[in-house]
């Protein structure tokens, strides 16, 4: 789950009107020659996106009968690029969607189902909860590519001067921590974001979510997520925390500060393995430190399940289709997840691509080892959705402009228009 806005963001935007993007475009196409399919890809532009362009080159190179149009388009775009565009009947053939957008779009109609085809011939091979969030009414509308949570990342250099010796295993303990850290080591020990994704651990920590998809109700504004969105809170205020960033550009400056050495602890997903390790507090990569997000007062801690499928688009013709689960599978395979890992340090999705050289990576054994206490999300297609009036509130109440109770409140009628069949 990527949640910072990617640099290339204009670049990309630019491409993306001079491209072509209709699965069923096929002006291109020559009957006698090749089929050109497009692959709107949402990773990282800088540091992920080289190793899935290498990739379609040797795609391209063993199926001379099929070209790959790859457009990179920035995460915070993609779900709502894609959506007016399918809708339009101009859609790529192949998403890289991220697991919540894929049960919304299959509802939809969007996407092709996939048992029984080529893309999923492999399906015994991945992680069954990983096919199980892939899935909407019992059909599989993505093939996992590559999973995440999110972890507590340390530096282990500022907790040794603080004569810490272990992560904290809760929130009072990282507060404890922080303030020590700012004592001996002269930095913040802690920075913590205001985005709804990464305050879901704080829900977690106390036993509840945004919803209770079962119940049918909307569980966001209830006494215990109450509880834990003032926990959050009080992560942003106290000697060592680092106050609140409200910004567009919080992202950037929580990764800066915590790659140069200037705060201790953050809390982030694999997927900025690789720029970790282009800072300047992590030459030596085993300064590193990967543990559980801080348990809450039930002693309950994890982060949400993330992570990325491969969708063909259903408004794609016969022989796009065809084309694009080829290309699938080929992407998803043990090997072309191996060399995904390698390169860009992300988690993979099937078991026989966790080679001994895979799990070597210390930063992949790392977030590998907090796997196990990551939350699956419910299977509710809107669920995904749900964290955008909170995207909206928590930046005001973390920045004073509002209170905990008037943020959770019209968080709570914001969610109620998106599941208008759900109580409070």
């Amino acid at each position: 789950m990527r949640r910072g806005i990617a640099a290339t963001a204009l670049v990309a935007s630019l491409a993306l009107a001079a491209t072509a993007c209709g699965g069923s475009d096929s002006g291109s196409d020559k009957s006698d020659g090749p089929v050109t399919i497009t692959w709107w890809d949402t990773s990282n532009a800088t540091n992920e996106a080289p190793t899935y362009q290498a990739l379609v080159k040797q795609f391209e190179a063993a199926n001379k009968d099929i070209k790959v149009k790859y457009v990179n388009v920035p995460f915070d775009q993609a779900q709502n690029k894609f959506d007016t565009a399918a809708g339009s009947k101009g859609a790529p053939d192949i998403l890289r969607s991220e697991v919540g957008w894929t049960p919304a779009f299959a509802k939809k109609g969007y996407f092709l189902p996939l048992d029984g085809t080529e893309a999923l011939a492999d399906q015994s091979q991945f992680q069954p909860n990983l096919i199980t969030q892939a899935q909407y009414e019992g059909k599989t509308y993505g093939v996992p590519l590559v999973t995440d949570t999110l972890a507590l990342v340390y530096n282990k250099a500022l907790f040794q001067k603080a004569g810490i010796t272990e992560a904290p295993k809760t929130w009072d303990e990282l507060k404890s921590d922080a303030a020590k850290i700012k004592d001996k080591a002269g930095v913040d020990g802690y920075w913590g974001s205001t985005q709804a994704y990464y305050a879901q651990s704080f829900l977690y920590g106390e036993g509840t979510d945004t919803v209770d998809a079962a119940a049918k109700k909307i569980t966001v504004n209830s006494p215990t997520a109450k509880k834990a969105y003032g926990t959050w809170l009080s992560t942003f205020s106290g000697k060592g925390l680092h106050k609140a960033d409200a910004t567009a550009d919080a992202y950037a400056h929580i990764q800066d500060a915590f790659v140069n050495g200037k705060v201790a602890a953050i809390i982030q997903g694999p997927w900025e393995i690789t720029n970790f390790y282009k800072g300047s507090a992590f030459k030596d990569k085993s300064n590193l430190g990967i543990a559980t997000v801080p348990a809450g007062s039930t002693g309950k801690a994890g982060a949400p399940t993330g992570g990325h499928n491969l969708s063909v688009y259903a408004g794609s013709d016969k022989a796009h289709q065809a084309a694009a689960l080829k290309f699938v599978k080929f992407m998803t395979s043990a090997k072309s997840q191996e060399t995904i890992a390698l390169k860009n340090s992300t988690l993979p999705t099937r078991g026989d691509a966790y080679t001994a050289q895979v799990k070597a990576d210390p930063g992949i054994a790392g977030y590998q080892g907090v796997l196990a206490a990551a939350q699956p999300r419910p299977a509710l297609p809107e669920y995904s959705s749900l964290w955008g009036p909170l995207d909206t509130e928590l930046p005001k109440i973390a920045g004073g402009k509002e209170s905990l109770d008037k943020g959770l409140s019209n968080a709570e009628l914001a969610i109620a228009k998106l599941v208008p069949d759900f109580s409070k």
